[in-house]
C-alpha cells in the first residue's frame, strides 16, 4: 500500500473517534494493525449509552462492530471494487455493563478469496462474524456482518 493511502487512512481512523455518533456514544477506535487488516474498537458505558436498565443500548454495542469488515474490504480492495454493508445480526448473550470491546480481522487471505470470488462472480454477499467481550472476555454480543 503506497504511503500516501495508508496516510489517507490513518486520518480517516483517527477521524473516526470524532465523528459524533461515535463520540457521543462512548465509541473509541482504540487499536489497528499497520496495514489497516485488523481493528479493535471499546465502548464505555456512559449515561449517554445506557438503557434503562443501566446496560449498554444495543444500538451502540452494534454501532461500535458497523463499519470495521467494510473499512477492511475497502482499504485492502482499492478502488476498482464497489463495498457496501448489506445486512447485520445481532445476538445479545448478556447485558453489556462498563467497558465492552470488539475486534475486526480479515486475514490476507481472505481477503484474496473476496477478491477470487467477486472477480469470477461479480457480486457475492460475504459473512463475516464478530463478538462483542467486556473486559473479563465473557461474550456480550454475536454479530453477524454481510458485506458485499
Amino acid at each position: 500500500m503506497e504511503k500516501s493511502t495508508q496516510k489517507k487512512f490513518r486520518r480517516l481512523i483517527r477521524a473516526i473517534n470524532w465523528f459524533p455518533p461515535y463520540l457521543l456514544s462512548g465509541i473509541k477506535v482504540i487499536d489497528h494493525s499497520e496495514d489497516f487488516s485488523s481493528f479493535k474498537t471499546q465502548l464505555k458505558l456512559t449515561w449517554f449509552n445506557r438503557n434503562l436498565l443501566g446496560t449498554a443500548f444495543g444500538g451502540s454495542l452494534y454501532s461500535m462492530c458497523d463499519p470495521f469488515f467494510m473499512f477492511i474490504l475497502i482499504i485492502h480492495l482499492g478502488e476498482e471494487y464497489i463495498v457496501w454493508d448489506k445486512h447485520a445480526s445481532i445476538d445479545f448473550v448478556k447485558p453489556g455493563k462498563g467497558t465492552v470491546f470488539a475486534e475486526f480481522n480479515l486475514k490476507t487471505e481472505q481477503i484474496a478469496e473476496v477478491k477470487n470470488v467477486v472477480d469470477e462472480k461479480g457480486k457475492h454477499i460475504f459473512e463475516f462474524p464478530c463478538e462483542v467481550k467486556n473486559k473479563e472476555g465473557q461474550v456480550i454480543a454475536k454479530l453477524s456482518k454481510g458485506v458485499m
